[in-house]
């Protein structure tokens, strides 16, 4: 749906549109940077550790300096010649009428993922006299989540892992290996990063983002285009607009649908290269990135395929014709 062209774009669409600028002026209730140097004080004052340990970035602090004294956390992946293990299904949750949230325990309470950014986890099942299914899938629990690891998957009709994993209750059992590394993030890697995602490719960009704005040392600005059908289809929405919220000088989101209802005021139609445009950061500055996830659709419209998991393939699409060079774009 997403090979389209961009004629599809609605009027409305400009109307919503943010400049490529972001506010540089904090906002009447304060910026994030105000929330941080609070925290700062409080602990001082001998009174922050309730504040550190009920932000996400006191969590992560907090976290740092429980490590210095206890020595970090034990990891249930570690990749290398680490063979799958058998997860325990824990709990489910029922998003809409094609993806659920999967809450799966790992081997031990105290231990943590083990999960780098960015990184993936290869699931697997094989039933008796078959070939195995085999297909990465990006968590959307915390890296320093412990005992546990959440996944939310999207059920497509012709689709063997996603059906196999929908149809599983909780007390069953699902084979896991990993990490799979993908991007190596390190705090200011990038001044400015772009996001395209469609359907279930949201959930490496989320990885991003968990990992840039949970760290008080990383800046980095972050612009998420986010494509889906309908509006029913848009993950994990309220945490984009949590994120929206807090860090309004930094990160902006624009949802974009094929079916959007009457009331709708964002993109309608497809991710179109009138949008890029408007809301990329300039391919001319040189310490940005653009990422792209989604179906094959979008790949081939926007930056071409990848030709493995090795190789980023040539960039071609409407990021190409934008200006962009396949250095400045990587693909999940």
């Amino acid at each position: 749906m997403f090979a389209r062209s961009a004629v599809r774009a609605a009027q409305p669409l400009k109307r919503n549109l943010l400049s490529r600028t972001y506010a540089t002026e904090p906002t009447k209730s304060g910026s994030s940077n105000t929330l941080l140097y609070a925290a700062g004080a409080l602990g001082v004052a001998g009174a922050g550790y309730w504040y550190l340990s009920s932000s996400p970035s006191g969590q992560a602090a907090a976290a740092k300096a429980k490590d210095v004294a206890t020595g970090p956390p034990k990891k249930a992946f570690t990749g290398g010649d680490q063979g799958f293990i058998s997860l325990l299904l824990k709990d489910v949750e029922i998003i809409n009428d094609n993806t659920k949230k999967f809450i799966f325990k790992l081997p031990e309470d105290d231990q943590v993922s083990g999960m780098a950014v960015a990184s993936a986890l290869l699931t697997k099942y094989q039933y008796e006299g078959q070939k195995p299914v085999l297909r990465p899938y990006t968590p959307t629990s915390d890296e320093d989540t412990k005992g546990l690891i959440e996944l939310i998957v999207k059920k497509y009709p012709n689709g063997p892992m996603s059906t196999h994993i929908h149809d599983m209750i909780p007390g069953q059992r699902l084979d896991f290996k990993g990490p799979l590394p993908k991007y190596p993030w390190s705090a200011n890697k990038h001044d400015h990063i772009a996001l395209i995602a469609g359907g279930t490719g949201i959930t490496p960009m989320y990885q991003l983002c968990r990992a840039i704005f949970k760290n008080p040392d990383d800046k980095t600005k972050v612009t998420l285009i986010f494509g889906n059908v309908s509006e029913k289809d848009i993950l994990l929405k309220k945490e984009f607009a949590d994120l929206e919220n807090t860090y309004p000088n930094r990160f902006r989101a624009f949802y974009v649908l094929d079916n959007p209802p009457k009331e709708w005021t964002g993109g309608k139609g497809f991710i179109t290269k009138e949008l890029l445009k408007t809301v990329l950061p300039e391919p001319k500055n040189e310490n940005i990135k653009v990422f792209v996830c989604g179906p094959p659709g979008l790949y081939k419209a926007l930056s071409g395929p990848k030709v493995s998991p090795t190789d980023q393939g040539e960039l071609t699409g409407t990021l190409k014709e934008l200006g962009y060079s396949k250095d400045q774009v990587y693909k999940f």
